[in-house]
């Protein structure tokens, strides 16, 4: 191996970084925590990434011929960072949509739907181009992510804690009343009062994005086991996502180019049961013309298939 190449997932909760041969035999690895500027802040961002990159490169004399960023967050911030750095040879930026999309259509028309602590719909046309819809962030509550189930159903279950049920009544406090997930979030929290656990949200802005998208997880737990409030809160998110894939299906696919578009779905939680069974229920309702598949690969992987491409 006379020279590698290194690809970058950068996301909100992780960064995965990989260290590849010329045959694209992934020789090395490092993690780190997410570097979105719009999180952790453009200083912090570019710390993250220049730690992980010395840690993978440590102790290996070969030169870099190329490093690929896929990156959420800003990306002009992303292409001003990667004019930056020396030593890695070819540098290129790219979405954190890309890796996804690759793993979903190998290059081919089709579009992914991901979900990850946020969401998006990414998209290759017929002739090539690539278009991206959602992805707002946390602040704009993108539908159908870890953070908007998450946020849903902390509010629904803290409306409880403060004594009520939603318009129709009240419900008691008692710990022996409360539903499934007011329960779970109690113990997710560690805390069983409303005021309590309301503060613990409000402290840190970017802690508290990532500590409402963890929450998602728990109520997939709940909808898996037939909760009927997790399995609405579940419903009522991927609609509001399915609105935005109906615009890209009618804008990048319309009329007669639309016949069973190939059409990843990524992401943990949108590869659940109760998550898949209601995107085939909305993909079904809307008579989409995809054919839906899993995406079951890490988008490290989509990274690393892109720099097989990198001349």
């Amino acid at each position: 191996m006379d020279s590698c190449k290194i690809g970058v997932d950068g996301g909100a909760t992780k960064t995965a970084c990989i260290l590849v041969d010329t045959n694209g035999t992934v020789v090395a690895r490092q993690a780190a925590p997410g570097c979105n500027p719009s999180l952790v802040g453009p200083d912090q961002a570019r710390a993250i990434l220049g730690v992980a990159l010395r840690a993978l490169t440590a102790g290996r004399p070969l030169p870099v011929s190329a490093l690929l960023l896929c990156m959420a967050g800003s990306q002009s911030f992303w292409r001003e960072t990667a004019a930056g750095l020396d030593g890695f040879g070819r540098v290129e930026t790219a979405p954190d949509s890309l890796p996804v999309l690759e793993l979903a259509t190998a290059g081919a028309p089709g579009l992914v739907l991901h979900a990850g602590t946020g969401s998006f719909v990414a998209a290759r046309a017929p002739d090539g181009s690539l278009h991206y819809a959602g992805g707002l962030g946390w602040r704009f509550d993108d539908a159908g992510s870890g953070y908007d189930l998450g946020r849903r159903a902390i509010a629904r279950a803290l409306l409880e804690l403060q004594g009520w049920a939603g318009a129709g009544g009240d419900r008691p406090r008692d710990p022996a009343t409360r539903s499934a997930l007011a329960g779970a979030l109690c113990a997710y929290t560690g805390l069983g009062d409303y005021a309590v656990i309301s503060r613990l949200f409000y402290a840190d802005a970017a802690d508290a994005s990532a500590r409402i998208a963890g929450f998602a997880p728990h109520v997939v737990d709940l909808a898996e086991h037939h909760d009927a409030d997790a399995g609405q809160i579940i419903a009522e998110s991927l609609a509001g996502f399915a609105a935005i894939v109906h615009r890209v299906l009618a804008r990048i696919f319309p009329g007669e180019a639309r016949s069973l578009i190939p059409c990843g779905v990524s992401g943990t939680l949108l590869n659940r049961p109760p998550c898949w069974h209601a995107l085939q229920a909305l993909a079904a309702t809307h008579a989409w013309p995809v054919r839906l598949q899993p995406v079951t690969d890490p988008p490290i992987e989509g990274v690393r298939r892109l720099l097989l491409k990198m001349a």
